[in-house]
């Protein structure tokens, strides 16, 4: 047995500690401990308790200590945008929001006041959407301009726990890129652009690759879980790793399938022209700078709700069943529409929109369930239209990966609503791809393809092909 290499993969509703390592070639993974997340309302917003996710993750990792497989390493992914305000002695100053809270609203306005929509868009080459940290940053320039005053840095949240577990702040650059701060030309923050907004450059450190060290474990930290490793940038934003573990060989289209659904393809070079604008499409930063050329799609979040709303009575195995029951349902929604971002009811917010457009309305929950899945499958098949329209290349398969590959039934909508074969897997993508960068770093792989080689030989996939006539 080799070396364990330790990914903490944290969601917007949970979060976990897979320990990884390679064993004949191929990569074996566990899963040692796991918790829940999630937002809290402070002050009437939405907020993250950073204190005990830092306390979630420091548990994990004594865990590795107590059952004798203690990490060389380990890496730390997390949903993007969200940031922390850091004052002189480095202590989180305001609130750390979270990208669900309502503050934004009306920021937008406020940005294009300093530069245009189609500016902006063909500096950054990021798509536009309210929770983007530079609408965060703006509003807290608007709104609690003493705090923005305070701040003597901004740390991503990832690189916020590695800068708790270390003591170095470093700024990992595929998360980095999400803020619609960043240069794709330069690889680096847009200065210009930041000024133009009137917030303080001095809180924006240097941008790294993924794959960097930050350091090894603060005395304190070695004493609270009983040994010390270094911590890695593996690609710090979890769509950016879950791509890393994307096993394709050749150009292909993919979906990290999660609360949020992220379609795409991967580009040596950024498209910030007006046409993939207007297509809302946006270049996110990848693994070796490459790009993540991709659209942002509500995802599973709607389905997700619907369950807590049904107080979790059914699983997600039962919902497909009940959706495909009710296949011949008509009513079809824009699962990007903003009103099903953080509604008080998925369910009633489904119900208004079919309403409003003059649809039958869904009553059952088999009705509910098949409008998401069939909405989110013909969203689907037009990004794939708009893709291949915009790079002028055709792409005959869609690697699905991330939770939602499970979803054999919306796997096989989207073969049927996009014409293309789709292969599903692996399921822990995010983690995986956390862990493949830490294997890069170490040298247990020479390159990108050698290490996808070896994650398509580790893990089941599943291959679904369209339906004649669909």
């Amino acid at each position: 047995m080799g070396d364990y290499y330790l990914a903490v993969d944290i969601g917007a509703s949970s979060g976990r500690h897979m320990l990884g390592c390679v064993e004949n070639g191929k990569i074996r993974m566990e899963e040692v401990y796991r918790f829940e997340n999630g937002m809290v309302k402070k002050d009437g917003h939405l907020c993250w308790d950073l204190e005990k996710l830092f306390q979630e993750i420091v548990r994990g990792m004594a865990v590795c200590r107590e059952i004798g497989k203690i990490p060389v390493s380990m890496g730390i992914d997390t949903w993007a945008v969200d940031y922390v305000l850091l004052d002189r002695d480095g202590k989180v100053t305001g609130n750390t929001y979270g990208y669900r809270d309502s503050r934004t609203q009306g920021m937008d306005e406020v940005v294009y006041r300093a530069i245009p929509l189609h500016e902006l868009y063909a500096r950054t080459g990021i798509q536009k959407q309210m929770f983007n940290t530079i609408y965060q940053l703006t509003a807290v320039k608007e709104q609690e301009p003493q705090v923005l005053e305070q701040a003597e840095k901004m740390l991503l949240i990832p690189d916020y726990f590695a800068y708790r577990l270390t003591g170095n702040a470093k700024t990992e650059y595929t998360n980095a890129t999400t803020t619609q701060l960043v240069n794709p030309v330069t690889k680096d923050w847009d200065y210009e652009l930041i000024g133009k907004l009137g917030i303080k450059s001095s809180i924006f450190g240097e941008i790294t690759m993924a794959g960097t060290e930050v350091g090894s474990l603060t005395e304190e930290m070695v004493e609270k879980v009983g040994y010390n490793l270094q911590v890695i940038q593996t690609a710090t934003h979890d769509t950016a790793s879950a791509v890393v573990a994307v096993p394709a060989q050749k150009d292909a289209l993919y979906i990290s399938s999660g609360t949020w659904s992220l379609m795409g393809v991967e580009q040596e070079e950024a498209n910030c022209s007006e046409e993939s604008r207007k297509a809302n499409l946006t270049n996110e930063g990848g693994y070796e700078y490459r790009y993540r050329f991709l659209k942002n799609i509500m995802g599973l979040w709607m389905i997700q709700s619907v369950r807590h709303e049904y107080e979790d009575a059914y699983s997600f195995a039962q919902l497909c069943e009940m959706a495909a029951e009710c296949r011949d349902f008509p009513s079809r929604v824009d699962v990007n529409d903003e009103r099903f971002l953080a509604p008080d009811s998925m369910v009633e917010a489904i119900r208004r929109v079919c309403g409003e457009s003059g649809q039958k309305i869904p009553e059952s929950v088999g009705e509910i369930a098949t409008v998401i899945y069939q909405s989110l499958a013909e969203s689907y098949g037009e990004t794939v239209k708009e893709i291949e329209s915009i790079t002028g290349k055709s792409y005959d398969s869609i690697h699905i990966v991330g939770g939602g590959a499970n979803a054999d039934y919306l796997n096989q909508l989207t073969a049927d609503r996009t014409g293309r074969t789709v292969h599903s897997g692996p399921t822990e993508a995010t983690a995986i791809g956390n862990l493949a960068v830490q294997l890069l770093k170490s040298g247990e792989y020479a390159s990108l393809g050698e290490a996808r080689k070896a994650i398509f030989d580790s893990f089941e996939i599943k291959t679904f092909e369209p339906e004649r006539g669909c």
